[in-house]
């Protein structure tokens, strides 16, 4: 006895947009401020975790490495500074036809910025217990901001408006007639 074929259905993907393919091209007043954004979050974000090897290296008893982690600490701080210009031209100019772009990189290397000044300074006054618990948020920081960079796209996305939201004109979409059959009021369980 022979089973029946088996029909695969395809995966889901992890990023459900349009792919790149169906999307124009960015034009390179878009695209260059973003892969400037791209490379200064993946620079901080190894830079930050360098940073907790060496600490590390040092709470094992490996002072030489104290000296390493206070370099590439200040090595973050001007990663940070080249970050703050790049989220700054992606917030101004970051969208399609010159519109604005997304602001959470600019608040993001704002804070990133006052929090790694903080960091610098609480490492040089040995306040060990500030230092530890403000570095272990900070790599959490960097590490969502590099996702986040690395998730917006270099591509103009291209508006396609569903159907229904364009019937009345307002862009919304239509408000729920009934419970499902069209008719009736719509019940709220309780």
């Amino acid at each position: 006895m022979s089973s029946p074929p088996v029909t695969r259905t395809p995966r889901p993907s992890l990023f459900p947009s349009a792919r790149s393919s169906d999307r124009p091209p960015a034009p390179p007043a878009v695209r260059l401020p973003r892969l400037l954004l791209r490379g200064a979050a993946t620079a901080s974000a190894a830079l930050v975790l360098a940073a907790t090897v060496l600490a590390a290296g040092f709470l094992n008893g490996h002072y030489e490495a104290l000296r390493a982690h206070a370099v590439v600490a200040m090595a973050l701080g001007g990663v940070l500074l080249v970050q703050l210009p790049a989220a700054v031209l992606v917030r101004r100019g970051g969208g399609p036809a010159g519109e604005r772009g997304p602001w959470w990189p600019l608040a993001a290397a704002l804070l990133l910025l006052a929090a790694d000044g903080a960091q610098t300074g609480t490492g040089y006054e040995r306040s060990v217990g500030v230092h530890v618990t403000l570095g272990v948020l900070l790599v959490s920081a960097h590490l969502f901001c590099l996702v986040g960079a690395w998730r917006l796209a270099l591509t103009v996305p291209s508006p396609a408006p569903s159907p229904a939201a364009a019937e009345d004109g307002t862009g919304r979409l239509p408000r729920p007639s009934g419970t499902g059959t069209g008719t009736g009021p719509v019940e709220v369980a309780s």
